[in-house]
């Protein structure tokens, strides 16, 4: 699926912050989750709210707070998009 190539940038910078033990999963299911919520849109292209989609749906509550922090050094507006829903 195509992304759109800012927001590819973004998790690439993101990608790089996570320790490096985590990183290839991480990476792996949250494009799949990203492309998934894509497509569930009928988007063309991957786009930032996919990826912020992604990461709140797959990630585990310990790494949570790593997540939010490193989502805000990359760039990434959760809130514009709802995000977080709930509390962890």
């Amino acid at each position: 699926m195509n992304w759109d190539a800012k927001t590819q940038e973004k998790l690439k910078l993101m990608i790089v912050k996570i320790p490096v033990f985590h990183r290839r999963i991480t990476e792996v299911a949250v494009t799949k989750k990203a492309e998934e919520l894509a497509r569930s849109r009928s988007a063309e292209a991957v786009e930032e709210q996919d990826v912020v989609g992604a990461f709140f749906s797959d990630v585990p509550s310990p790494f949570y707070s790593m997540m939010v922090r490193l989502l805000e050094q990359a760039g990434f507006d959760y809130k514009k998009y709802g995000f977080p829903k709930n509390c962890k």
